[in-house]
């Protein structure tokens, strides 16, 4: 089913996430096969819009892949079929403004349960090997486990970067 607001998956999206956390990130290379890594984003919603940060290295593959193509998903799954899959457009954002509010982000936990201390990784927000990835979704898909009901939110295409197939 699909659903027109973010708003309408919210919640659910809210609990599967803080209750999962860790999430499989999929990047392509070159050549179009994928890699994956387990990693923990934050989200956040900003004018009725989900956005995500990732606070990570910028390891050379991961630079190469999302330099080749920035698009990247995140799935979510528990035991019981809860899950949450996002297609996202990935950019470093690399600013001390932003990484401050990552930071904070992470230390708050958005959602709820989602997020940890960074500071077991990096020393502050300045430390120059924290690196901060902005995630924006154009498709996020919450299925609940119990019966399989699958909602899937869709965002308006923002440029050419986001004009993609579902």
């Amino acid at each position: 089913m699909k659903v027109t607001s973010f708003a309408a998956i919210e919640e659910e999206f809210d609990a599967f996430v803080g209750s999962i956390v860790y999430s499989t990130m999929v990047t392509v290379d070159s050549k179009g096969r994928p890699r994956t890594r387990v990693l923990i984003p934050v989200w956040e919603v900003v004018d009725g819009r989900p956005l995500g940060w990732l606070a990570t290295y910028r390891t050379p593959v991961k630079a190469a892949h999302l330099r080749g193509n920035p698009h990247t998903n995140f799935s979510y799954w528990a035991p019981g079929n809860n899950s949450v899959a996002i297609d996202t457009v990935a950019d470093w954002v690399d600013d001390g403004a932003t990484k401050r509010k990552v930071w904070d982000l992470y230390r708050r936990t958005s959602p709820r349960g989602a997020g940890y201390d960074l500071g077991n990784f990096w020393r502050s927000p300045e430390d120059p090997e924290l690196h901060v990835l902005r995630l924006d979704p154009w498709r996020i898909q919450v299925i609940r486990g119990r019966d399989l009901r699958s909602r899937i939110w869709t965002a308006e295409p923002a440029g050419d970067r986001l004009s993609v197939g579902s």
